[in-house]
């Protein structure tokens, strides 16, 4: 098996790459992602995890770097982590009732051959109506705080969401069957 890294400090996608049996390093990227904030969502998200993987590839020798990034995005406006609770109450309001996109982007990239792999996986994701009184409750927990939008799909913030379009798993920041697929590229199969 080559070697493997995952370029992210996020505990879900460490989570969700150990459930697949992977052996692999975590080698966090230290990315300045300022510049790249004026790209429309979908462009964001594989810029970045593309940009990732490569800052990383000058850390490492002779792996297979696993980048992601991912964006909640509501009326083509993305919503960032909130900096505080009263914006995560904020987002969460919006989000109340309706439907949004979720959207990460993965890149695959080897250090030995150069060789670079880039896609990108949307989900629909349907929230119920959310009283102000159950979105403060939530927002207490602090959860919310941290994530992307407002709310953690594996966490307590599974009980607003009625339906989704599209992969779980690119809503917790890793879509593995992308994954599955750009691995399979470079001869790595997790089945």
């Amino acid at each position: 098996m080559k070697n493997l890294v995952l370029a992210s400090s996020s505990s879900r996608r460490k989570e969700i790459l150990e459930r697949l049996n992977l052996k692999f390093k975590v080698v966090p990227s230290n990315l300045d992602e300022s510049s790249y904030k004026d790209l429309n969502p979908e462009k964001l998200v594989q810029k970045l995890s593309s940009a990732k993987a490569r800052e990383v590839s000058k850390l490492v020798e002779d792996t297979i770097i696993i980048a992601a990034d991912t964006v909640v995005v509501n009326n083509d406006k993305i919503l960032e982590k909130p900096e505080d609770e009263e914006e995560a109450v904020e987002m969460l309001k919006e989000l109340s009732g309706d439907k949004h996109t979720v959207m990460t982007g993965l890149t695959v990239y080897s250090t030995l051959e150069e060789k670079e792999m880039t896609d990108i996986a949307k989900t629909q994701v349907y929230l119920s109506d959310i009283s102000e009184a159950k979105i403060k409750k939530y927002v207490d927990t602090g959860e919310p705080l941290g994530k992307a939008g407002s709310y953690a799909i594996q966490g307590l913030g599974s009980v607003f969401v009625e339906k989704i379009e599209g992969s779980y798993f690119t809503v917790m920041g890793l879509p593995i069957h992308k994954l599955a697929e750009k691995l399979n590229d470079f001869s790595i199969n997790i089945i």
